[in-house]
């Protein structure tokens, strides 16, 4: 596998991981709240308060953090795996 191949499929991945990142988090609900609930530490999900749909919201931002996580590996190894390899072969 030459490096035109990893970074073709290095740019699949990142291109697939950055389109489900952004439809995840546009199916994740608003997180706002007003200032003084911010500046009290108040909140409406406090020791189980919340509903059915936390577990969703919970759910996407997993994934939503996975697929970042993913998509900066990535990222890294794309363009760190042919900088080592063409050292390893100059040597």
């Amino acid at each position: 596998m030459d490096f035109g191949a990893i970074q073709i499929i290095g740019g699949i991945i990142m291109l697939i991981c950055s389109v489900l990142i952004i439809v995840l988090t546009t199916m994740q609900e608003q997180k706002q709240q007003d200032m003084s609930s911010a500046l009290s530490g108040q909140s409406d999900n406090f020791y189980g308060k919340g509903d059915v749909s936390s577990s969703r919201e919970q759910a996407l931002a997993r994934l939503t953090k996975l697929l970042a996580i993913v998509f900066f590996i990535v990222t890294v190894a794309v363009n760190v795996i042919p900088a080592i390899i063409s050292r390893v072969s100059a040597s």
